[in-house]
């Protein structure tokens, strides 16, 4: 909440916002229908506007649609409200959508008719036949599965936008042609439309791109390379708070730090299935000389911490008295995502994961399980994420062949995970084909003020990586066995979470995250020795204190503490000398007013300890 609205104007933003519910596109049919057949529309009007461009692929996304263009001419955003005025034509002169089946040679010669290159191509990639056209009239046609709505007159203009040009490669393919991508949204009703406007608007305001270099959080460097934060001395205190946060409750929990290297042999991800799995993924192998790359011996950037904490576990022979051994690490990992892929901190080439694994007996890993789930689900209400979540069950697609290991091996797995969220209770729903390689998983999918959601906390369950590594621990009955594998991490990449974090609370952390916690503001100079010394003992028990030194008006240090966004802003004059007061404004509750100094510091403290504000 903002520190100039009242918790009444609160309560009535948020009821006229929950009036309008978004759908996303897999929610809908009905939405996958308009905004399926509002492609088609666009990319017609397109072609009609200019004759020289090629249609390549044209999908519904989550918030909308998007076509790829080949076009000698470069669209502009004046292009964008021709194209639009052209789509409302389009729909206005309701065009019956009709669907054609053909067969592939059919669909071969109508291609070629219309020197249609790519459309060919994507042709080759259809395995299925009849091959199916949809129609817009007797005007336009393209290669597509549907669904659509009956009529463009079915589509309502109002509820239509295009928003931005981009530049895309065909096939994804750096080294393909360059086309240009438009985006565009439809919804059901004007409603949702604007609905959909204001929490972009809002987005835009809470970006923590935005936010985090307007905070001095984090920059990136040209220099340095894209994907690759440099954090500045208040956002690495942010990352050690959290940090030390989730390091307390894994002391609390029976968790033993580790540190591992930022590379290793090949060999090593061979053996665990990554490389063969993820090899384009990672950042590319360092040799020795070229007859060492050929047979693939050599050094990769580590993209996961798993299989080096399986060699600490495997360094000895265990026993079942030591499991579980439960392994930490904040371990900073390394993916080479394509350069179009990546997003300020929520999308980057090196994160620090706050990893750990656990290895278990079979009889240990319903009751770990659990306490897993609890120290995730304390973690998110311990940061106010906990209001709006949901659990993933990410469990195997039986119809791949990308996942390792045996049916028998999966079944437990994915009953151990089911168990879990019935025993708790939790609201839950499967996600068939998002599990590891190695393993089904939890998922926490929390959705923030924006409704967007987010993958935060997981828990994997893993029969394979102990089979692949051969770990075995002494039983009881003195024969060697198998461990059990359990991966975990509460918070996923600390980068996301804190993009994440500054977007849900639009930069404004709640008071035991906030990097200056309190501010001092001297109405004059002659008050600065008055004002260190309060931030003096703030300090000492350990409160975040900052004195304003600038010698600005009021007015200004006021203003300057708020666009920084500190939580507790203490105003320093005469009467609060003579009295030993503060004169105290916080974000969360407003004016205060004189508050002694011993009061404050307490009230501090307090609020700290308790992850809540002043």
């Amino acid at each position: 909440m903002s520190p100039n609205s009242s918790p009444q104007q609160s309560e009535q933003t948020e009821q006229i916002v929950e009036k309008i519910y978004l759908p996303r596109t897999s929610e809908s049919e009905n939405l996958k229908k308009i905004r399926h057949t509002t492609s088609h529309v666009m990319a017609m009007a397109v072609q009609k506007l200019f004759p020289k461009a090629q249609v390549t692929i044209g999908p519904w996304i989550e918030n909308g649609f998007y076509y790829d263009f080949d076009s000698p001419e470069p669209f502009t955003d004046k292009d964008l409200k021709a194209i639009y005025k052209e789509m409302v034509k389009i729909i206005n002169r309701k065009l019956p959508v009709t669907r054609e089946e053909v067969s592939r040679e059919e669909a071969s010669k109508r291609i070629q008719a219309i020197n249609e290159s790519y459309k060919l191509e994507i042709l080759g990639d259809i395995k299925t036949e009849p091959i199916t056209i949809y129609h817009l009239g007797d005007q336009w046609w393209d290669l597509c599965a549907g669904p659509h709505v009956e009529n463009t007159g079915d589509l309502n203009p109002k509820a239509i936008a295009l928003e931005s040009l981009a530049g895309a490669y065909w096939r994804g393919d750096e080294n393909k042609a360059q086309l240009q991508r438009i985006y565009g949204t439809a919804w059901e009703s004007p409603e949702q439309l604007e609905e959909y406007k204001r929490r972009k608007e809002e987005a835009q305001r809470r970006d923590h791109r935005k936010l985090g270099k307007e905070l001095g959080l984090f920059i990136f460097s040209d220099l340095v390379g894209p994907g690759l934060p440099l954090w500045t001395p208040k956002g690495t205190l942010l990352r050690s708070l959290l940090e030390d946060f989730l390091k307390q409750e894994q002391v609390k929990r029976g968790y033993l730090q580790v540190v591992t290297p930022h590379l290793g042999r090949v060999d090593l991800f061979k053996t665990s299935g990554h490389w063969q799995k993820y090899k384009e993924d990672l950042f590319p192998m360092m040799a020795e000389d070229e007859e060492a790359r050929e047979k693939e011996q050599g050094f990769v950037l580590k993209a996961m911490n798993c299989p080096f904490h399986i060699q600490i576990y495997k360094s000895e022979l265990r026993s079942y008295r030591e499991l579980p051994l439960r392994y930490a690490e904040f371990g900073t990992v390394y993916r080479y995502e394509q350069s179009g892929e990546l997003g300020g901190l929520t999308r980057v080439r090196g994160f620090t994961q706050d990893d750990a694994h656990l290895f278990i007996t079979p009889e240990q890993l319903d009751d770990e399980f659990l306490k897993v789930v609890d120290l995730i689900l304390s973690v998110i209400k311990s940061l106010k994420l906990d209001g709006n979540f949901k659990a993933r069950l990410s469990f195997r697609d039986r119809t791949s062949d990308k996942y390792l290991g045996s049916d028998e091996a999966w079944d437990k797995a994915e009953n151990a995970i089911r168990r879990a969220v019935e025993t708790l209770g939790m609201d839950h729903f499967e996600g068939v084909g998002e599990a590891a390689f190695y393993g089904p998983k939890l998922d926490f999918i929390v959705k923030d003020a924006l409704e967007r959601e987010w993958q935060l906390g997981t828990v994997q369950v893993d029969y394979t990586l102990p089979e692949r590594f051969d770990l075995e621990y002494v039983a009881e009955d003195g024969t060697r066995q198998r461990p059990i594998m359990i991966h975990r991490a509460p918070f996923g990449s600390l980068e996301r979470l804190i993009g994440i974090l500054i977007e849900e609370y639009a930069g404004d952390f709640p008071l035991w995250l906030a990097p200056v916690q309190s501010k001092l503001l001297p109405v004059s100079d002659q008050f600065l020795d008055y004002a260190k010394e309060v931030a003096a003992k703030m300090l000492a028990v350990g409160i975040r204190a900052e004195v304003d030194t600038s010698g600005d008006r009021l007015g200004k240090l006021i203003r300057n503490a708020e666009k920084e966004k500190i939580p507790v802003m203490a105003v320093v004059g005469a009467k609060e000398v003579e009295t030993n007061t503060l004169s105290i404004r916080t974000r969360a509750s407003g004016e205060l007013g004189s508050v002694d100094v011993s009061e404050v510091i307490e009230k501090m403290r307090s609020a700290i300890a308790a992850f809540d504000n002043y």
